[in-house]
């Protein structure tokens, strides 16, 4: 048998990367790409340690192979908080924690409810449609963008820059000429954003960042600048507009595949909490994270050495046999665990109480409005893009 290749930019990777998953937790669990020079680690355990291990894990590197593979010192300038480590990363992550708190988010789900009833009510007595572009797709970022500040007009836009920056062609790491003009252009709309903001501000999370200080590490608050609100607020639109849409995709198309699951979810409305986590565990929406070796790693019995990428591959941690019983089987009723599907330590997404409440409320309405559905698989597209996994367009037919 052939050694096994992990290459996270190939149709693969793309479409349908579990076998791959498997032989590398099986044949190579701490895996070296002698082609983009990462190192990779696949089972539970490994991943979930190297997360809570940030001081020799950083992710002051990037968090993706693309930046991952930029000048460190290009990196830093962003000032992305995702893309620091603590201390710094904790004082940043506190400024806007108290927004993203569980009890804070439930207040969230009645302006929810409002803006998911809207695109449903456009597909009232519609037999066909397409779950990502017509639902899943067009809301999360519109929930996002109006905590943000953002005017109507602009959030749909924000949502598609977002997807052309992600975009990467089979092959290539590095973003197309598109998603690098598209990265512009969402860094530029927020700076604007936040000067206007400054002038005139709202009662919204960038309107309040522009009047926040932050200790910096020598006891001295100080104001936030532009391009660090700007990255919070990109950041946040980002992973508002990408998550959800991918969850809720892979949800059609796994209920769809598993009805006996569907059938139970209907039949029992309190396994859609459940079902939102199985979904997450079966097909998680961020493939991997992306970290950098300060110091050598023992994992197993092998070393990670200092200077490299580290790729914690949360999709192929999420069916270890060795954590999970049958892996592979797509079951809502799975006994709670520990989620990797929003992260685990320091990073866990800060958003994770609102998406599984936008989640939870779409589910919800499926089980009212369409209790029997199909996919047409023929028609079902997949996205290419660094590190997110899902589909950018599932058809759908209601009976």
């Amino acid at each position: 048998m052939a050694d096994v290749e992990f290459d996270p930019f190939s149709p693969t990777f793309f479409d349908d990367p579990y076998e791959t998953y498997r032989r590398l937790r099986d044949e190579a669990p701490v895996y070296f790409s002698e082609r983009y020079r990462f190192f990779a680690l696949t089972r539970y355990a490994d991943v979930v340690a190297a997360h809570k291990d940030w001081s020799t894990f950083s992710s002051a590197h990037g968090v993706d192979l693309t930046t991952l593979s930029t000048d460190p010192d290009l990196v830093a300038s962003l000032r992305s908080i995702i893309m620091m480590d603590p201390p710094a990363h904790d004082r940043f992550r506190a400024l806007v924690s108290r927004v993203f708190t569980p009890r804070a988010m439930q207040a969230m789900e009645p302006l929810v409810r409002r803006v998911v009833g809207t695109y449903l009510t456009a597909l009232e007595g519609r037999r066909a449609f397409d779950a990502v572009g017509d639902l899943a797709g067009p809301f999360p970022v519109e929930i996002i963008a109006e905590l943000l500040g953002v005017p109507a007009a602009d959030r749909q836009q924000i949502r598609h820059w977002v997807d052309l920056m992600l975009h990467r062609e089979p092959g290539d790491m590095r973003p197309t000429p598109t998603g690098i003009e598209a990265s512009l252009a969402l860094g530029g709309y927020f700076m604007a954003l936040t000067a206007e903001k400054r002038v005139t501000p709202g009662d919204d999370l960038t309107s309040r960042l522009t009047q926040a200080t932050v200790d910096r590490g020598d006891g001295e608050p100080t104001g936030l600048d532009d391009a660090e609100i700007a990255g919070f607020a990109a950041l946040l639109g980002g992973a508002g507009a990408e998550t959800v849409t991918k969850l809720l995709g892979n949800a059609f198309v796994l209920f769809h595949r598993h009805p006996d699951q569907w059938r139970k979810v209907r039949e029992d409305p309190t396994l859609i909490g459940p079902a939102i986590e199985e979904v997450l565990r079966f097909w998680p929406p961020s493939q991997y994270q992306g970290r950098f070796s300060k110091a050598p790693a023992t994992v197993g019995d092998q070393v990670v050495p200092a200077g490299f990428p580290v790729l914690l591959v949360t999709g192929a941690a999420t069916r270890d046999e060795r954590f999970y019983d049958a892996p592979d089987a797509f079951r809502v009723e799975r006994p709670p665990s520990q989620s990797l599907g929003f992260g685990v330590g320091v990073h866990s997404c800060l958003g994770a109480a609102l998406a599984r409440i936008e989640s939870r409320v779409v589910l919800e309405e499926m089980v009212e409005r369409w209790p029997r559905f199909q996919v047409d698989e023929a028609g079902l597209e997949r996205v290419q893009m660094s590190n997110v996994a899902g589909f950018s367009r599932v058809p759908v037919v209601v009976d």
